[in-house]
């Protein structure tokens, strides 16, 4: 920035230069011009003056004395005169231009310049800086989350005994899907703090989504270990009732966080929990409410007027190309108007064929939901690596158009490149 302004104010330097410094020599020459064309005049007037009284001398209307007077009094006015060109009157005669037209031009360079510096230049950036209101502008979700990781790695080499950023760094790093550094910056707060329920939580839960969000046996241990050391733990409790949502089991799903909201702890996020348990509730009516239909839909959930039961299955083709780590995002968004999606859940790729059911439970937040629109698109995505947005590798599959309150089967049958 400092080079930037200093090559501004040389091209503004410069251009005052090229307007004053012609307007001052100019005054220098009308001077010099000035003083020359009195000398000369003098000189002439000088040589007239003489060669008549030399031609008044030859024909003896004046005689040598006069002569001699007259030529030393001319002799005597010429020097005065030519004194007088050093003279402050000299000034008076003079009649210096004036500065009003450089003045003028000088204004308009300076004037023309902040116009185009604003119109065409970086004048809002520069006044409203994007770094200090913003300072990850410019930057998607996972570059925004790498640079953050990246500083609070470099906090943890700088504090090495800094079990708060130790923690932080192991949250970090499971935003990131980086599981294994969790687990390993988990173990170092444990390492420095002891063992508490509130870290085999987290704990437990890098290793449920590195495992493709399965409860493994050495992960149930974990769970088991942090609920003996505190019953109502939050993390652990937030972790098997995710878990159960995820696997139909509502009832189970409730209980862990309903004791979560009964513990009266003050770090947790009291509405999200009211509304997952909301949601669980809605899953079970609509479970209770399944009913058998025609041998082309067997085994799909009953849908009401506001619920999309979709059938979602892999094509032959491509079976030998999903691991059971994978994870599958279902999300509906409304065929006409804006493309967000209205309701959208996730399960995983080893529990497929499976129904899954698209309700307003599901939504996405906001005013927008599936029991406001009458045709929605239905969109399935089998992730390698977590992300929502397709990648190479990934499978894909759709539903173009279906009318909400129906039922459909989507098959994941496109490779994405």
């Amino acid at each position: 920035m400092t080079t930037f302004w200093i090559f501004i104010a040389l091209v503004v330097l410069i251009g005052l230069i090229m307007i004053w410094v012609p307007h001052f020599r100019q005054q220098k020459l009308l001077h010099a011009e000035e003083a020359g064309v009195r000398r000369q005049t003098n000189l002439e007037l000088y040589g007239e003056r003489l060669t008549i009284l030399e031609k008044e001398l030859q024909d003896e209307l004046l005689d040598k004395a006069e002569f001699d007077a007259l030529k030393k009094e001319l002799e005597i006015n010429l020097l005065q005169d030519m004194k007088q060109e050093g003279d402050d009157s000299l000034d008076v005669a003079i009649k210096p231009k004036s500065a009003l037209w450089p003045a003028f031009m000088t204004v308009c360079l300076l004037a023309i310049s902040g116009y185009f510096y604003q119109q065409l230049g970086a004048y809002n950036e520069l006044a409203n800086p994007p770094q200090a209101n913003n300072p990850h502008q410019g930057m998607d979700p996972a570059q925004i989350m790498s640079q953050r990781v990246q500083m609070m790695e470099a906090q943890v080499q700088s504090e090495p005994e800094n079990s708060q950023a130790w923690f932080s760094l192991g949250h970090a790093y499971v935003s990131a899907n980086q599981y294994d550094k969790a687990v390993a910056a988990f173990d170092k707060v444990m390492a420095l703090v002891g063992t508490h329920a509130e870290l085999l939580g987290p704990k437990a839960t890098a290793l449920y989504y590195k495992a493709g969000q399965k409860i493994t046996p050495e992960i149930q241990s974990i769970i088991d270990q942090s609920l003996s050391l505190d019953a109502q733990d939050p993390s652990t409790l937030l972790l098997v009732g995710m878990d159960a949502f995820f696997t139909a089991e509502y009832t189970k799903a409730i209980e862990a966080w309903q004791m979560i909201l009964d513990s009266d702890r003050n770090d947790v996020d009291r509405t999200a929990l009211m509304n997952a348990i909301e949601s669980a509730k809605m899953r079970m009516g609509d479970s209770a409410n399944t009913m058998p239909n025609d041998e082309n839909h067997k085994g799909m959930a009953a849908a009401n007027a506001n619920t999309l039961a979709i059938e979602v299955s892999i094509s032959n083709e491509l079976a030998d190309k999903v691991s059971d780590t994978d994870v599958v995002f279902i999300f509906a968004r409304a065929t006409q108007g804006p493309k967000v999606p209205l309701a959208a859940t996730k399960i995983n790729a080893a529990n497929l064929p499976a129904t899954i059911t698209l309700d307003d439970s599901t939504s996405m937040g906001g005013d927008m939901k599936l029991s406001s629109v009458k045709e929605v698109e239905v969109i399935a995505v089998l992730s390698k690596n977590g992300s929502v947005k397709p990648q190479t590798g990934d499978l894909k599959g759709s539903i173009d158009a279906i009318a909400v309150g129906s039922n459909a089967k989507l098959m994941l049958d496109t490779l994405v490149q």
